[in-house]
């Protein structure tokens, strides 16, 4: 399966080039000096965010990224000319680590955002830099170093405001569809959402959020199974999570358990996404009956654990515009409201 939030590539630095040998040979100078010029320097590896990518999809059909060698030097105390840089575009939140290591070489977080991750080789020198009183004549140049290669591990971790997490089937791309102009892929089987999806949410006085719909969470999520555990990352950057709960959801114990199976999976995979502020939306509410949990009872529950719930219904809008006012009061309108 083709995930296009991880890439792996090979990024190679340019190799400087080489230093000259060369004489003056001017009229009436027969035995002129050395007059080697230097080798130019290798490009760099530049990484660039940019907010125009949303994927790393770009990077699958050409997984090579090399820099320009540096030209050798000339006659006449003539450089070469440097290898110009590769500049290699990446979205913003994208996470750069050496494969082999492991180690965090770049967090690319803001657009435009540039990160030099190869220093190109350096130019050799040529034979001008090698005469001295006893040697005028120097017939040796230094060659270009080589150039630097690194396979890259590049993980994107969408930067949101707020994230949507929920157990599969409980309506987090329905939401999204519902309250941005995202247009995710919809339909009743788990794990319909197979990347993350993002949307952006327009607020009363101009105001907007950048919304992310993380796939469906299962139990063991954050020890490899299903899907949701290859995105529990894209919630690590999030100002707020949503949890969504689905009404007509049997729980066998507590009557918050799919809440309470998720907090699980979090603090599985990381413990700080606890201390994030949350909230839950109580969805499907237009399919509510004597079937489903009691909502109240529901909310009372969640009010124990000081947890502000909505009921919704992301189908037919209801209790949408409520959910709206509240992300306005705690992003823009500045009330102390909290979760």
């Amino acid at each position: 399966m083709t995930f296009l939030d991880e890439a792996v590539i090979t990024a190679r630095s340019g190799d400087g080039g080489s230093g000259c040998v060369s004489f003056r040979r001017e009229r009436f100078k027969p035995r002129g000096g050395p007059d080697g010029g230097d080798g130019g320097d290798g490009g760099n590896i530049i990484l660039k965010a940019t907010n125009r990518l949303q994927n790393l999809a770009h990077l699958r059909a050409s997984p090579l990224f090399r820099a320009p060698n540096g030209q050798p030097g000339k006659g006449k105390n003539q450089s070469g000319k440097k290898g110009s840089d590769l500049i290699v575009p990446l979205p913003v939140g994208t996470l750069v680590l050496d494969k082999s290591s492991g180690h965090v070489l770049a967090d690319l977080v803001h657009d435009e955002q540039e990160s030099v991750l190869i220093r190109g080789g350096k130019g050799g020198k040529g034979n001008q830099h090698f005469a001295t009183s006893t040697r005028r004549a120097p017939r040796i140049a230094q060659p270009g170093n080589a150039g630097r290669e690194v396979t890259l591990q590049l993980s994107l971790k969408f930067i949101a405001d707020i994230g949507l997490i929920g157990l599969p089937n409980a309506g987090k791309s329905t939401l999204l569809s519902r309250l941005t102009t995202a247009r995710p892929k919809i339909d009743s089987y788990p794990f319909t959402t197979l990347i993350p999806n993002l949307g952006v949410l327009y607020l009363q006085g101009g105001h907007l959020l950048v919304i992310a719909d993380i796939p469906g969470l299962i139990e063991g999520a954050s020890h490899g199974r299903g899907l949701g555990h290859r995105f529990l990352k894209h919630i690590e950057r999030t100002k707020l999570l949503v949890h969504l709960l689905d009404i007509t959801y049997a729980p066998n114990e507590h009557i918050i358990e799919d809440f309470l199976a998720l907090k699980k999976e979090m603090l599985a995979f990381d413990p700080a996404l606890i201390d994030k502020p949350h909230m839950v939306l109580i969805n499907k509410m237009d399919r509510y009956d004597r079937h489903c949990r009691d909502v109240e009872k529901m909310q009372e529950a969640l009010g124990r654990l000081n947890v502000v719930s909505i009921p919704i219904s992301a189908l037919t809008g209801m209790g949408l515009d409520r959910f709206r006012n509240v992300l306005f009061e705690r992003f823009f309108a500045h009330s102390g409201t909290t979760f």
